[in-house]
């Protein structure tokens, strides 16, 4: 049975939550809401996803999945589905890629997936982290491929990085988000910077730590602790993740601070971010990791408006919330780890206007 989940807006800011198994709710004007896609994604070939770390649209409204094949179980492992997969909006699957090749380093542990507006396709990973599957080198690079899995371009090494004044390499990028012709890169796990290349040549542009501070080996409030995430408005604002210090940062592009907010009081929360396909972009999504819930922001007062999920198996609900999209019809689409294994569709409710 479909589950509906409304978003309201509740008294000063405070956030509301209405959830039905039945019929369709009427949230308050103004306010996204949206329903769960059970059957979505529809997997061929009686494949298995291991952890799905990341999720992607791309201009078509393709929705892209990155999973770690190697998290599948040992006794399924010969059904892991390869490690990208692209699938329409519907579900349908179209077509799948990735692993090892030549000219390129692989990640050995997955991690993030963007399809930019020229169907490009980039991919960092996380080896090296906390306890990696399999053991290995760290994963201090980011990969470009076109959509049908041709390599283009690789910034950085395995294993190479120098630390957060290296301009060379990554260390564990988490995301990475293309704004004019310049790649943006939440570097990340390793590092605690965002760093900018040129997206055709891999060339150093310049970088920057939590409020527009030099990068440095040290975390705490003053420096990033893990960079997760990162949006680019249409104009021109840089939405940065810091997950470990449960809050977002805004920036202009070249790395001027603007403001910032928290999100939850416990754990590491902020993991994942996706815009409003709306031509203002006005809301700003936050997949809340700690608290299993994806949280709806105002994105240019940050203030929260809105939130659904919680913690648990059933549609609507998340385990381990990673990353999430958006695609142009407003629907959302999420990225679970650990026991969650798994993506959703979010679908975007309409909401009938007051007279």
């Amino acid at each position: 049975m479909t589950r509906c989940i409304s978003i309201c807006l509740g008294a000063v800011g405070a956030i509301a939550l209405a959830a039905t198994f039945a019929g369709q709710s009427q949230p308050r004007e103004g306010v996204p809401a949206f329903r769960t896609d059970p059957p979505w994604p529809r997997i061929p070939n009686n494949w298995i996803f291991g952890e799905v770390s990341s999720i992607a649209v791309d201009p078509q409204d393709h929705v892209w999945i990155l999973h770690r094949p190697a998290t599948v179980p040992e006794a399924q492992r010969t059904n892991a589905a390869p490690p990208v997969l692209e699938f329409d909006s519907a579900g349908k699957f179209i077509q799948s890629w990735g692993g090892p090749g030549s000219g390129y380093e692989w990640p050995e542990r997955e991690h993030g997936i963007y399809v930019d507006p020229k169907n490009n396709v980039w991919i960092g990973g996380n080896n090296g982290y906390g306890t990696p599957l399999p053991p290995g080198d760290s994963d201090d690079m980011l990969l470009k491929f076109t959509s049908s899995g041709k390599f283009l371009l690789q910034v950085g090494h395995r294993n190479a990085s120098k630390g957060n004044a290296d301009i060379e390499n990554l260390h564990q990028p988490a995301d990475a988000f293309l704004y004019g012709s310049e790649i943006f890169v939440a570097d990340g796990y390793g590092n605690h910077r965002v760093i900018v290349f040129d997206a055709e040549t891999g060339a150093f542009k310049r970088m920057w730590g939590a409020f527009g501070n030099s990068p440095d080996e040290t975390t705490g409030p003053k420096q990033f602790a893990l960079v997760h995430a990162i949006k680019i408005s249409r104009d021109g604002f840089v939405y940065v993740a810091d997950r470990a210090n449960q809050r977002i940062q805004v920036f202009t592009s070249d790395g001027k601070f603007v403001r910032e907010t928290t999100i939850g009081s416990n754990g590491q929360t902020t993991a994942g971010l996706a815009l409003s396909p709306d031509n203002e972009q006005q809301f700003l999504y936050v997949a809340n990791l700690a608290d299993s819930q994806i949280v709806i922001l105002n994105r240019r007062t940050l203030e929260a408006v809105g939130t659904f999920g919680g913690p648990g198996s059933r549609p609507g609900e998340f385990q381990t919330l990673h990353h999430l999209a958006v695609d142009s019809k407003g629907n959302i689409y999420t990225a679970e780890i650990g026991r969650g294994r798994r993506a959703q569709k979010l679908e975007a409710v309409a909401q009938e206007k007051k007279q």
